[in-house]
């Protein structure tokens, strides 16, 4: 007599996780190919976490203006509260997130939950770049990396459960060079903006795209003085523009410093040392973590059960080694398409525990 409502609530959830899945077939194949790494009892929330991130990053793309984005953006925020809340509107991410809540909250006996400041950080991050805005310095879209592609781990990693400031360290340097690559994969897009809806993911990194036609030059201005990159020399002559390489170079160096040093903390932390270095972001709320029953463990044992989550560095430093090797010209056509080598590297990743 009660079986009809569960059987159609399994539906929804189907359908919604499928959605889901076609989402980031679509338009993040990295993610989606990176799904087999995190543990089977976290997927549903891996997947909605990307479809959600991969919804909010293309509003800019398939919203004509910046005003028109924020609304969509509200809606979102909206959506997220609701689910968090279990009560969730008809829409496939805001389902899933539902979903993948109520797993967290049995799994736990009630005491892990998504922290919802984290979903607002990331939509209010998003926002304040719908207009293309430049970043005034290396450090300031280093900030944008870290409340946006960092946040989206802190949130994988709460799913697993994991309450661990030592997992968030390694999750905040990988975040940052997979956010700081994600905008230099979108220069060519936002300097030479297609009709709305034109942009597809091939790649982790598009979607960083903004609501205007107009075509901009995003990289910080900082880096654009110092290179004597000028942004209507790009906008006239793309890749041959003065001083361009050059900057791009420096910042995609960022990225693989962060890489570089979540490597290094890995070995340091597997050898029984500290990190090497404090965690710049330990005082914040969000980070003030309550043990979940069950689940304490060294911070060595903690980065080896979360490494599941540390898979996306293998593929930004793919796409980094791709941008070298093409002697940092951004617009190379080949940057845009997932590396076929990626599946690959990712087993060997996992099987060797580095990335």
């Amino acid at each position: 007599m009660h079986s009809m409502p569960t059987i159609r609530f399994d539906a929804q959830i189907a359908s919604a996780r499928k959605f889901c899945l076609d989402s980031l077939r679509k338009y993040d194949t990295p993610s989606s190919l990176l799904l087999p790494y995190i543990p089977r009892h976290a997927r549903d929330a891996y997947i909605a976490l990307r479809a959600f991130n991969i919804e909010v990053a293309r509003t800019a793309d398939t919203t004509s203006t910046p005003t028109i984005g924020a609304m969509r953006l509200q809606f979102q925020r909206d959506a997220v509260s609701k689910s968090l809340a279990g009560t969730p509107p008809k829409q496939p991410i805001a389902l899933m997130l539902a979903e993948a809540a109520s797993q967290l909250a049995n799994a736990t006996e009630g005491k892990g939950a998504f922290s919802k400041s984290w979903f607002m950080r990331i939509i209010d991050t998003r926002e304040k770049h719908l207009d293309n805005r430049p970043y005034p310095t290396l450090d300031s879209l280093e900030t944008y990396a870290e409340n946006t592609y960092a946040t989206l781990l802190y949130l994988t990693l709460q799913a697993l459960p994991m309450a661990s400031l030592t997992a968030d360290h390694v999750a905040s340097h990988i975040g940052k060079a997979a956010g700081i690559a994600a905008v230099l994969r979108g220069l060519p897009l936002i300097a030479f903006p297609g009709p709305p809806n034109a942009h597809s993911n091939q790649g982790q990194f598009a979607g960083d795209v903004g609501a205007t036609r107009q075509g901009a030059v995003v990289l910080p201005l900082d880096i654009m003085a110092d290179t004597g990159v000028r942004e209507e020399d790009v906008l006239r002559n793309g890749s041959s523009a003065r001083g361009l390489r050059d900057a791009v170079f420096q910042v995609a160096t960022r990225a693989n410093d962060h890489l570089i040093t979540a490597r290094q903390m890995m070995e340091n932390l597997r050898a029984g040392q500290d990190a090497g270095h404090e965690y710049e972001h330990q005082e914040e709320e969000e980070h003030a973590h309550f043990l979940v029953t069950g689940h304490e463990g060294t911070p060595a044992q903690d980065v080896e059960r979360a490494f599941g989550v540390f898979m996306p560095a293998v593929a930004t430093q793919l796409w980094l080694d791709r941008l070298q090797a093409s002697d940092f010209d951004v617009f190379s056509p080949k940057l845009r398409v997932t590396d076929w080598k990626l599946p690959w590297r990712s087993f060997l990743a996992s099987r060797q525990r580095k990335f």
